[in-house]
């Protein structure tokens, strides 16, 4: 295939930028520098033999290192595994929390000049279990090729598209997700916000950045959903705090300014952008009119932009103003591009919200459509009703992750946890949105400072055509109106997939965006090397 020929040239190409200078490397990961606690505690044994036992701060957990290879785009790969816990002090040495991680480190090159990637999902309540076993890390669980669940029993293969073959990854469980947790006696929510939550994954990649000896490695962020929000804050929040620059940032699923998202009263701006994802959606369950139906995706959401940001945006901001005839003729595109029936958009004073739609579609057939991604059907209990019983899209993805990091971390990492594996949990709620002005969430200010601050730092977006969790074009709006210097805009690039939030559980997107990404990563790399 055409496209996998590219891939391999890819890796290959970033493979001569970052291997050969290295051969003489060590074949190891490092072992973490000695603590300062370390020395003291070695100078003050016979101290802390007179110790009573509950006066004895808790022994530091050795994580579980692993050795393996895979081959990725035609290379074959040995990396080391580390699986285990990072111990979160205060300055004065008190434990805060213990936060879980995999990494996964190329043997054969040196630390100090290979690409590093911080990689995690969203949520808020979300392990990184679905980056890591769906598209980054060196295994992938096994699905349909369009992402549908096969039967169990479940399996991992080595992961051909593993981004291992350009970086080394990371990948980080926030607290109360995966088997990160607050330490004994420390209250939770001090880790459940928008900045307590940049601050921990901050310091935490700042611990594992010095432990590790990786501070003269090229530096990416990774993240995906809320990971996104996550991604964009860090990028502030390492340049300020700990003057960490970074090369790169990979925003899978992009959510940055919330008000784009949230259907609330007086805010109009997500019936536009999602509009787009609503004709897509039509379009793949064959609901749009003829013409628009014979043609390609592409021409169908082309349209939809067009009328989104023109008379429907026009429309709305005209509100009762609106003239009668005009009203009509809105009603009519919007029936025509979302393949709802002209009533139910009247009727929704020309403002279906994504609940609405998800229910509304194809409820003649019985069914259901899926929030994180729209090619997913559901069958509820009845046919009425506002809003789905659930998420079709999430349904299909839940239990065969779930079974596989379960497997995956004691079989493979050989790392032992008799807790549960927090996949996507609530326990984080209530979330501090406190930082947000007026009501909603805005990080793209801080992407903003930090490009601007950083002009080498560059961002990919992937975008799924099929993703009403986070849509495409409220994505595109949002860095449309990022406020950056005309000169700096070369350093964003957008590309779109044929898949939903996920993006990776449909092959087909998940070897271009590979591509893309390792594309990516080359460019960022060597135009500073």
């Amino acid at each position: 295939m055409r496209l996998e020929r590219r891939l391999r040239s890819l890796f290959a190409a970033l493979a001569v930028l970052v291997l050969p200078a290295f051969a003489a490397a060590q074949q190891r990961t490092p072992t973490p520098a000695s603590t300062s606690e370390e020395k003291a505690a070695d100078k003050d044994k016979d101290k802390d033999k007179e110790k009573k036992p509950e006066e004895k701060p808790a022994k530091e957990e050795k994580p579980s290192v692993t050795h393996h290879e895979i081959r990725a785009g035609g290379v074959v790969i040995r990396y080391t595994a580390t699986a285990g816990y990072m111990p979160m002090k205060d300055e004065a040495g008190k434990l805060k929390a213990n936060i879980f991680y995999m990494a996964y480190t190329r043997d054969g090159v040196a630390p100090g000049r290979r690409p590093i990637t911080f990689t995690f999902n969203g949520g808020p309540g979300s392990s990184s279990v679905w980056l890591h076993l769906g598209a980054i890390g060196p295994r992938r669980v096994v699905m349909g090729d369009n992402g549908e669940p096969l039967p169990p029993p479940y399996r991992l293969v080595d992961n051909e598209y593993s981004w291992l073959a350009f970086t080394d990854l990371v990948f980080i469980d926030p607290v109360t997700t995966g088997y990160s947790r607050p330490a004994v006696g420390e209250k939770p929510e001090q880790f459940h916000g928008v900045q307590e939550d940049i601050e921990s994954v901050g310091e935490f990649i700042r611990l594992y950045t010095t432990r590790y000896a990786r501070w003269a490695s090229p530096k990416f962020l990774a993240g995906e959903s809320y990971g996104t929000t996550r991604a964009a804050g860090l990028s502030g929040y390492l340049q300020d705090r700990f003057g960490m620059y970074l090369n790169g940032i990979v925003l899978i699923s992009s959510i940055l300014n919330f008000q784009t998202a949230d259907f609330n009263v007086g805010n109009d701006l997500p019936y536009v952008l999602f509009l787009p994802s609503y004709t897509s959606t039509a379009w793949y369950h064959k609901k749009l009119p003829a013409d628009l139906q014979s043609g390609p995706l592409a021409k169908a959401v082309a349209e939809s932009e067009k009328f989104a940001l023109g008379e429907y945006d026009q429309a709305l901001m005209r509100g009762s103003e609106l003239p009668a005839a005009e009203r009509q003729a809105v009603v009519k595109k919007l029936s025509r591009l979302t393949g709802l029936s002209e009533k139910f958009i009247e009727s929704n004073d020309l403002r279906v919200p994504l609940f609405r739609f998800t229910k509304e579609l194809l409820r003649d057939d019985r069914r259901t459509i899926g929030r994180l991604d729209s090619r997913f059907q559901g069958i509820d209990r009845d046919a009425a009703g506002e809003r789905f019983d659930f998420d079709p899209s999430y349904a299909a993805i839940y239990g065969t992750y779930t079974a596989m990091i379960n497997d995956y971390v004691r079989t493979e990492l050989k790392y032992e946890n008799d807790l549960p594996y927090e996949i996507l949990t609530g326990r984080v709620r209530p979330w501090n949105y406190g930082t947000a002005q007026n009501r909603y969430v805005n990080v793209a200010d801080t992407l903003r400072g930090a490009i601007s601050q950083n002009r080498d730092l560059k961002v990919f977006v992937a975008e799924g055509y099929y993703d009403f969790a986070t849509p495409y074009f409220a994505a595109e709006y949002t860095f449309d109106h990022l406020g950056l210097d005309p000169t700096l805009y070369k350093n964003i690039r957008h590309e779109r997939y044929e898949s939903g939030h996920m993006v990776y559980i449909h092959k087909a997107s998940l070897v271009k965006m590979t591509a893309d990404i390792a594309a990516f990563y080359q460019s960022a790399f060597s135009e500073t090397h």
